[in-house]
C-alpha cells in the first residue's frame, strides 16, 4: 500500500491511484510486490534534518530513501524535498511533475536493490527510471 504524507509544507499531489499502479507495475516488472511505501512530501530544511540526524550528512538531496523491505515484498519511507526536485526540473528543463516521478521510481528501484554510488550503478538506474517513465507515459 502507498500512503502520502506532506511535512512542513503546502504541497498537493494529484493522481495518487494512478501512481499507485504505475508502483506496483514497476515492481512486479522487477518481481517484486508492494508492501508498504511511504512517500513523504517536504521542504528542503526537513530533509536536510533527516540527512544530518539519520545519515550524518550536511547536504541538501532530493530524496532519501529508507528501506524496511523483505524481498519479494519491498517496503520503505520515501523523503522527498519537493524544493529540490523544482529546483533540478528548472536545471535539466524537465517539467516539475516529471522530475518528481523520476525521483519516486528512483526510490522505488532503491528499494528494489538498485544503488547508485558507481558510474556503472548510476547509467544503470538512470535507464530504469528512463525505462519505467516512459511506461507511466504510454499508461496514461
Amino acid at each position: 500500500m502507498v500512503r502520502y504524507f506532506f511535512e512542513d509544507i503546502k504541497f498537493e499531489y494529484k493522481g495518487r491511484q494512478f501512481n499507485n499502479r504505475w508502483l506496483k507495475m514497476v515492481a512486479e516488472s522487477e518481481i517484486c510486490r508492494l508492501g508498504d511505501i511511504n512517500i513523504i512530501f517536504c521542504s528542503d530544511p526537513y530533509i536536510l534534518n533527516i540527512n544530518l540526524q539519520y545519515l550524518s550528512h550536511d547536504y541538501f538531496t532530493d530524496i532519501i530513501t529508507f528501506d524496511y523491505s523483505q524481498k519479494p515484498v519491498i517496503s520503505g519511507d520515501l523523503f522527498i524535498s519537493v524544493d529540490s526536485v523544482r529546483e533540478n526540473a528548472a536545471f535539466y528543463g524537465t517539467e516539475f511533475q516529471e522530475e518528481l516521478h523520476r525521483v519516486i521510481v528512483h526510490g522505488i528501484l532503491h528499494l528494489i536493490g538498485y544503488d547508485d554510488h558507481t558510474e556503472p550503478d548510476i547509467a544503470q538506474m538512470r535507464s530504469k527510471e528512463n525505462y519505467y517513465l516512459q511506461m507511466r507515459k504510454e499508461l496514461a
